[in-house]
């Protein structure tokens, strides 16, 4: 049997007169001759990653020869860049980001944050977007839609506005910033402007609040591993598209080399941007995980992905992030793969058991919130209704 030759740094495919992994950059003559085994691919970029390559040249051989784009002249090792690996905790709401295993770069980007309500009460923000690969400066795309969504949020929930009308202006907000990049910057040849998904979340007073576009999505998992976690966000996929439409069945769609081609993203070649919104009222602590397709493509159903969440997750958001995020790596890291972990509790304030959990509740933007309702006497929860369907919308090339 013949055996494709791999970078074994990376495990990209090579070619057989590859002297240099295009993927990575390492010097593969070099490597091979001395037999050197890869780092696990994934593993915290650590201080020296985040710093850029050092002062003495070099990461691979030491040669002081580093080329502007991040390449070693002598050996052609790729230099550790600051987007890598990524993480950030703050006021208990926490997130990861790292390249995987496949890719080049790092492509997603996230935000944590924290402020205060004019009533004086805490709200925990966290925003992930994942660039699309096959538009132009996807990096930038998604750290420019990171950035601005986690502004507009602090600065609408600051002055009083509540957590879903910020949430959907936060995307808006999102969603023209990604568009000017495209306008502005030098146009890519055969590549669609700079795009991104969305996904984000809001904790005040009790309630969670999440808003998305794209394939990015967000689960409530409580700290009791008896109680049902739940998957809060409906992708904007072909998938879902055509199963929605009733033009193929789930299995049929999602068998299809089609499945994951988005039709919802924020960007100049975009639609008219519609956000989803979700609020929901959580009567159990527990912690809300937001992440890209990177790490749901190795766990996709709740109930898989809350069997991975440490049970201390909601002491230790970071290390909880960090765990999920190293398993999407061991499990292949095809994709960048960035998790944030947002601790929740109950308000008691208003009166909650510990016994119940509110079920979802769509916000339609164009119709008046529902009235909340009372959690039911009864210990067992009322089976989950499916989410309301989205329109297909043209899809922009496979990821």
């Amino acid at each position: 049997m013949e055996f494709a030759r791999v970078c074994p740094f990376c495990a990209e495919a090579l070619d057989p007169q590859d002297v240099f992994c295009e993927a990575c950059g390492r010097n593969l003559a070099s490597a091979e001759a001395r037999g050197e085994q890869p780092a696990p691919a994934g593993t915290p970029a650590g201080p020296a990653a985040e710093a850029g390559p050092p002062a003495g040249g070099c990461v691979q051989c030491g040669a002081p020869q580093v080329s502007a784009d991040g390449y070693c002249e002598a050996c052609g090792a790729a230099q550790p860049r600051p987007r890598d690996h990524v993480e950030r905790e703050l006021s208990g709401v926490a997130a990861v980001s790292d390249r995987g295993v496949r890719h080049h770069r790092n492509e997603d980007s996230f935000a944590v944050a924290a402020t205060s309500l004019p009533d004086g009460r805490s709200a925990q923000v966290a925003v992930v977007c994942d660039g699309v690969s096959s538009a132009a400066r996807p990096d930038e795309a998604s750290q420019t839609a990171a950035d601005n969504a986690s502004e507009a949020l602090l600065t609408a929930l600051e002055h009083g506005v509540a957590p879903e009308p910020a949430m959907r202006q936060a995307i808006l907000t999102a969603a023209a910033a990604v568009a000017e990049l495209g306008r502005t910057g030098r146009p890519e040849v055969g590549r669609n402007s700079p795009a991104c998904t969305f996904v984000g979340a809001v904790a005040a007073g009790g309630v969670v609040t999440v808003g998305w576009v794209g394939d990015s999505r967000a689960y409530w998992v409580p700290d009791e591993r008896g109680a049902e976690p739940y998957r809060l966000t409906e992708d904007d996929s072909w998938a879902s598209g055509m199963v929605a439409a009733g033009l193929m069945s789930e299995a049929e769609a999602y068998a299809d080399a089609r499945a994951h081609a988005i039709t919802g993203w924020l960007g100049a070649d975009a639609d008219d941007v519609e956000p989803h919104t979700v609020a929901f009222t959580p009567h159990v602590p527990g912690v809300l995980v937001i992440c890209t397709d990177g790490l749901w493509n190795y766990a996709e159903a709740a109930t898989d992905l809350a069997d991975l969440v440490r049970p201390d997750a909601r002491q230790d958001p970071l290390r909880a992030a960090r765990t999920l995020v190293s398993f999407a790596v061991a499990a292949g890291g095809h994709d960048n793969i960035t998790v944030a972990v947002l601790p929740v509790l109950p308000d008691p304030a208003a009166g909650y058991t510990e016994t119940a959990l509110d079920l979802p509740v769509l916000q339609n933007p164009h119709q008046a919130a529902p009235a909340s309702v009372a959690a039911p006497a009864a210990p067992a929860a009322p089976p989950v209704p499916p989410l309301p369907p989205l329109p297909p919308r043209p899809p922009l090339p496979p990821r």
